[in-house]
């Protein structure tokens, strides 16, 4: 069982290279680690033999994430919200409703985002060596520096291996195709900045919205991802299965149990399926209202008020619209929305803070990601009112988001302030609040 050709699905301007193989009944995308090249993964026999085993019992559709392998460099990598899309740009080129999501090391961040936001799409979610928190894989300042120095030196050597398959250090035909695999991979520059960006990853605060039944496979005493991340995981996930193995080795497909993994995953998918009902999903809630709406109401009359209002709703459902948003009310002075990813709910707000002043107004928004409940056209839940108190605490002509959405948009071109803590009313705890830079 060998892939066919390589395709190509559109993200935005994006092309993701992608390859479908297998005979199972159960589709599963497969989201790689940090780096990846589709075509040199078939080039090592033990991950070639270890792919045909996973095709055995599902469809698998694997690609390369923008900005790696096979896949389109941008100028800038994107940040997560918008790199989670390679997800559903391969599912929609393959016309997959609805898939099992199987991510590794760093591309397990990035499918439960993705299981967390789109839970109608995904049945199921696979998480082997992954982690919540980048301190899980570089616990410190120190170790990460170590891995640039070596990027710097020595990429393409293939000389990292000891830190992803000790098992295999001494192998030189293995170190030989890992040194490809890291030159095919992504260039040096382009390690880097993805290294910079993944060292902002924290997705603790989405775990409890992963509402779909969920795997998570770790290996003892994984060299690479501390084993303490894959137990948090399994912890914060509403009713996932943990299975830790015996191994050192963060590479799946070598070294202790790399059969057993297989077999675990084999056993989930192919099972009784739990089913899901999507009417609690993550999502980026974006609120907005209209400085001093009153004092300007009494000040322009009705008439000339509603006009002025009327723009300022053409305008906004104008920008929701652009962002892939979707409005859910208007409240008088303002808009609901709700989006499914922060990048595309800032830059919303940006726009839209824009578009006010060229007609005469200023408007304040506040954003926040978290669980929603879907209550047929309206929405509800603790995420909706934390965004409501966002903002209450922004100026005018400002968007200020939650600590949660800034974490998201590691690696996008957003500029940011930070407020301090606040106490929100009705809401337990201090929270984070930072303002955006437009």
């Amino acid at each position: 069982m060998e892939p066919g050709r390589t395709l190509y699905a559109r993200s935005g301007d994006i092309h993701v290279a992608y390859q479908v193989f297998g005979e199972g009944e159960v589709d599963l995308v497969f989201v790689p680690g940090f780096i990846s090249h589709i075509v040199n993964s078939w080039e090592e026999p033990g991950l070639a033999e270890w792919l045909r085993r996973r095709g055995s019992f599902s469809r698998v559709i694997m690609f390369d994430k923008q900005g790696t392998g096979l896949s389109d460099r941008g100028g800038e990598l994107p940040g997560m919200d918008e790199r989670m899309d390679d997800v559903r740009a391969v599912m929609d080129a393959e016309n997959i409703e609805r898939a099992a999501i199987f991510g590794i090391s760093e591309g397990g961040s990035l499918a439960t985002l993705f299981a967390a936001t789109h839970p109608d799409r995904c049945r199921a979610l696979i998480l082997y060596g992954a982690f919540a928190r980048f301190k899980s894989w570089f616990p410190t300042k120190e170790a990460l520096q170590g891995l640039m120095q070596y990027v710097d030196r020595d990429w393409g050597s293939g000389q990292s291996l000891p830190m992803f398959a000790p098992g295999r250090k001494d192998d030189l035909a293995f170190q030989q195709w890992w040194g490809r695999f890291e030159r095919l991979g992504a260039s040096p520059g382009a390690v880097k900045t993805l290294m910079r960006m993944n060292s902002r990853i924290d997705t603790s605060d989405i775990l409890a919205s992963v509402n779909v039944p969920t795997l998570v496979i770790h290996r003892k005493e994984d060299v690479a991802v501390s084993v303490e991340g894959g137990r948090f995981l399994a912890e914060q996930i509403h009713d996932a299965k943990y299975v830790e193995l015996a191994g050192v080795d963060h590479l799946p497909w070598v070294g202790e149990n790399r059969n057993r993994i297989l077999d675990e995953m084999a056993k989930f998918l192919t099972g009784e399926w739990r089913p899901v009902e999507a009417d609690r999903i993550l999502a980026t809630v974006l609120f907005t209202d209209i400085v001093e709406s009153t004092k300007r109401a009494a000040e322009m009359g009705d008439q000339q008020w509603r006009d002025l209002l009327d723009r300022h709703n053409t305008m906004m459902h104008k920008n929701i619209v652009r962002f892939r948003g979707r409005a859910i009310k208007s409240t008088g002075d303002g808009f609901l929305a709700t989006f499914d990813g922060p990048a595309r709910a800032i830059r919303c707000a940006s726009a839209a803070s824009e578009a006010a002043r060229q007609i005469g107004m200023e408007i304040q928004a506040g954003l926040h990601t978290g669980e929603i409940e879907l209550m047929g056209d309206d929405i509800g839940g603790i995420a909706v009112h934390i965004a409501s108190r966002v903002l209450g605490q922004a100026g005018d002509n400002e968007v200020w988001v939650s600590r949660t959405v800034r974490d998201l948009v590691v690696g996008s071109d957003f500029a940011f302030r930070d407020q301090g803590l606040y106490e929100l009313k009705g809401v337990p705890g201090e929270w984070q609040l930072i303002a955006v830079e437009l």
